[in-house]
């Protein structure tokens, strides 16, 4: 787990650490990570010692020709909301700092590019979804699971199989992929694995277009699936350890905006290919390929993670790399220099815990306990709805109301514009109105719906 957490920063001003141990506690047993108080950690030690710790950082990272700007950056991570009060800082920073405050959205082409392909990301979920939603119209007539007059399934065992073929990519997401986003991070860093799952999700769109039976898309789709889990655990952690915290908030539903993007963008593939006869379902699955694509090449262009290579002993590369992703160096040294810190702390605290250790914090702390019980009932009461029941079968729902097998597509269209519609003001309301009056709202429309 600590491989997938993301970056404090600066001012992000709840700092972990672990409260001393009670008299009488001569266990000396490790206090979670997840207990914490509100604090930044180089408020600890006085300004002239924050600049020797900064500097000291900096030359014996491989960067000496750094350390002065490093002092002045710590002195600005110490007390980001005055940082016109630090002397030292030329106009030249001081006017790039006062910059940043008063445009929460300006940022270097480099940081809105790496977040444009991890928003493609995100859409190639969309699109693989509402592939099989249009080829659910006609893939089970070309496979003899249903009849081509009635396109009733001949069977129950027919319409259990094309049940399983368009749910098996979740399962094997959930099941495989979600767990062996470790090593692949570990091994091959955030963009390596990105790249990895582009190519698994460029290769069995393919795959499935060029099926000759049922059972080779099932095997399409569930090498798919593994795919999509893996690259889903990976691209946002990617994009929040890019991202200024400022915006940090709207790039988590930048996520979403561009999941249901992608499932527009797939019913709109549906829709264009749905004249080409009866190589049509072979097309709106393959089609998926398409913003796969783009990732695994675009990703080359991308800075690897600068949270990674600090967690590697890559402290110089992770610099260069954060340098990349904002717009003055004085911004990027303070940011980085207070992920550092901040990273460190986390070190002192876990005291070697593993992975198991770490997990069963979620459980054992109260704080951590409560919001991962809110997080996983938001999320369960999200797949209850029925959204998910919708983005596979909406054609196939509307095919059997009356509609012709055009008319299903096009409503399906509307379906998928009526989403992207509705989540665009999440991203201007999630860092002004606060996550908990977001998710209060919208639960209480899921039970009116």
């Amino acid at each position: 787990m600590d491989d997938k957490s993301s970056p404090d920063s600066h001012n992000e001003k709840e700092m972990i650490r672990a409260p001393e141990p009670e008299k009488g506690d001569a266990s000396g047993r490790r206090q979670s990570v997840a207990l914490n108080i509100v604090e930044n950690p180089l408020k600890r030690t006085t300004r002239e010692q924050t600049v020797l710790d900064a500097q000291s950082f900096a030359e014996l990272n491989g960067m000496p020709e750094q350390a002065e700007l490093f002092g002045r950056a710590a002195l600005v991570a110490r007390d980001p909301e005055k940082f016109e009060l630090v002397d030292e800082l030329s106009g030249d920073e001081r006017a790039a700092l006062a910059y940043e405050r008063d445009h929460k959205w300006h940022g270097p082409t480099m940081l809105w590019y790496s977040i444009g392909l991890c928003a493609i990301g995100a859409a190639t979920q969309g699109w693989d979804q509402t592939g099989s939603n249009g080829a659910n119209l006609s893939f089970p007539q070309a496979f003899g699971l249903a009849s081509r007059e009635t396109e009733e399934f001949f069977t129950e065992r027919d319409e259990w199989i094309v049940g399983l073929i368009n749910a098996i990519i979740f399962l094997t997401a959930g099941l495989i992929g979600a767990f062996i986003v470790d090593p692949l991070n570990h091994y091959f860093g955030r963009r390596g694995e990105i790249f990895i799952t582009a190519c698994i999700l460029t290769a069995t769109p393919i795959g499935s277009g060029f099926a000759q039976s049922w059972e080779g898309l099932f095997a399409a789709r569930f090498v798919m699936g593994i795919g999509i889990g893996a690259k889903n655990a990976t691209v946002p952690i990617y994009s929040a350890e890019m991202a200024p915290a400022r915006i940090r908030g709207a790039l988590v539903m930048f996520w979403q905006l561009w999941v249901v993007a992608g499932i527009f963008l797939g019913f709109c593939a549906n829709v264009i290919v749905k004249d080409t006869g009866d190589i049509s379902w072979r097309l709106q699955l393959g089609s998926a390929f398409i913003p796969s694509f783009v990732l695994g090449i675009g990703i080359f262009f991308c800075p690897e993670s600068p949270r990674w290579l600090m967690k590697h002993g890559k402290i110089a590369k992770g610099y260069n790399s954060m340098r990349r992703l904002r717009d003055h160096p004085i911004i990027g040294a303070r940011d980085y220099y207070y992920s550092y810190v901040i990273y460190k702390e986390e070190l002192k605290l876990a005291r070697g815990a593993g992975y198991f250790a770490r997990m069963w914090d979620c459980f054992a702390v109260p704080r951590i306990r409560r919001a991962n019980y809110g997080a996983s009932t938001v999320m369960i009461g999200q797949q209850m709805c029925g959204i998910n029941i919708i983005s596979f079968y909406s054609s196939s729902i509307f095919r059997e109301v009356g509609y012709t097998a055009e008319q299903a597509l096009y409503a399906s269209l509307g379906y998928g514009a009526v989403q992207v519609v509705f989540t665009i003001p999440t991203l201007f309301l999630i860092d002004t109105k606060g996550r908990r009056t977001l998710t209060l709202i919208v639960s209480g429309l899921h039970r009116i719906a």
